[in-house]
């Protein structure tokens, strides 16, 4: 005879993984209603700060008939998408509150929020706390490349970098290369997240950071892995969360921005402190970057900290506003992105987009003069060096 099941999305299988895996210790398993209690109200997990109770409430119809059915050590199938990945031994099944639980993660009940939204449409009203296991080897996959790299150049000092790269810009290399000088390994955590970007989806910013690291950078030096973003990292203590990823890990520092997600409410002017000076049990070490702009005067890239010129001299690094030039087609200046990323993004964004790209790359192009095939990302490189001539003013 089948046994029961609870139907599960891949994005409540990866996070149930993450603590399968140690990736949230000292979270180490679903919560039970009283721990659940525990930690709503003292925001603490075995001496660890931790935002909000780990705990699993599919929503749907039949999962909710099938959890209240359920008796105390009962054994049951996860399924995601028909598929049988797990199992799950029932301990306790109890009621909970969805909207005090958006406001946990995300500080706000409001639908018109977009993770509030998304998560409330598959968060159910009765949760199970009980062991469970689950078939998921990509985190320990991505565990053993971070050793293996430690391991191969003997780092002492391992620094994290969480990023989007969404386009990776001139700002984001200067972070990377000051993290690296740092540290004798930089581990940077590319946010793939569940409903994927359909402008820059996760092949496209990976390859764009991996050309970054093998053409300008000790590549052997740096690591690129995934991070599934699931939606617990979504809300306003995503930056706790990275903290602790980090260091489960292996990480030994996790370098943020001054302006990263949910530091800003706790960012004092007088002095550099952030939410990590609230928190209590974390062994890993926290770096705060400054931000970096452009000086036109200083002709580099500056911090407000070591720039004595006026912010009307600056030019800001905004992805937003970045990506809005490519997603219109233009390419954006070099001293923004480097040319060879942007055609990357243009050609993904706008494929075959030149009736007669040979006639117009001949025709405007400096070559060697032999005949030759140029792709799409080719021809906007050389279009770029072209902006860049400036004997003609």
């Amino acid at each position: 005879m089948a046994r029961k099941a609870i139907f599960i999305d891949r994005e409540a299988l990866s996070t149930l993984a993450l603590v399968q895996e140690g990736l949230l210790k000292p979270v180490d398993g679903l919560m039970d209603k009283k721990t659940s209690e525990e930690v709503s109200r003292t925001k603490l997990y075995k001496g660890y700060s931790f935002p909000f109770p780990f705990i699993l409430a599919p929503k749907g119809k039949r999962n909710e008939e099938i959890l209240k059915s359920l008796k105390y050590g009962e054994k049951l199938d996860l399924a995601v998408n028909g598929q049988i990945i797990g199992w799950i031994e029932a301990n306790e099944i109890f009621e909970i509150n969805p909207q005090a639980r958006v406001q946990e993660i995300y500080g706000t009940q409001n639908t018109s929020h977009p993770g509030v939204q998304a998560t409330l449409k598959r968060l159910g009203r009765y949760a199970i706390s009980g062991k469970y296991h689950v078939e998921y080897p990509n985190l320990h996959e991505i565990k053993e490349q971070i050793t293996a790299a430690k391991n191969r150049i003997g780092a002492k000092q391992t620094s994290a970098l969480m990023m989007a790269a969404r386009p990776l810009h001139r700002a984001h290399e200067r972070l990377i290369r000051t993290t690296l000088d740092r540290s004798d390994l930089v581990v940077i955590f590319l946010f793939k997240p569940y409903k994927e970007d359909s402008f820059l989806p996760y092949e496209l910013r990976y390859r764009s950071i991996e050309y970054f690291v093998k053409n300008y950078l000790p590549n052997n030096r740096v690591v690129i892995v995934p991070l599934e973003y699931t939606y617990i990292f979504a809300g306003y203590n995503e930056v706790i969360l990275d903290a602790l990823v980090a260091q489960n890990y292996g990480c030994d520092e996790l370098v943020i921005g001054q302006n990263h997600a949910g530091l800003g409410s706790f960012y004092d002017k007088n002095r550099i402190q952030s939410v990590f000076d609230h928190i209590k049990g974390y062994s890993i070490q926290i770096h705060t970057a400054p931000e970096y702009s452009y000086c036109d005067i200083c002709r580099t890239l500056v911090s407000s900290r070591t720039c004595p010129h006026g912010e009307h001299h600056h030019i800001s690094y905004h992805a937003d506003s970045i990506l809005e030039l490519l997603k219109k087609g233009l390419l954006p200046p070099a001293v923004l992105i480097r040319k060879e990323l942007s055609a990357m993004i243009l050609s993904h964004l706008f494929p075959n987009r030149f009736e007669n790209l040979e006639k117009i790359y001949y025709d405007l192009m400096p070559g060697s003069g032999l005949l030759e095939n140029q792709s799409e990302e080719d021809f906007y490189i050389k279009l770029m060096k072209l902006y860049q001539t400036t004997s003609l003013k």
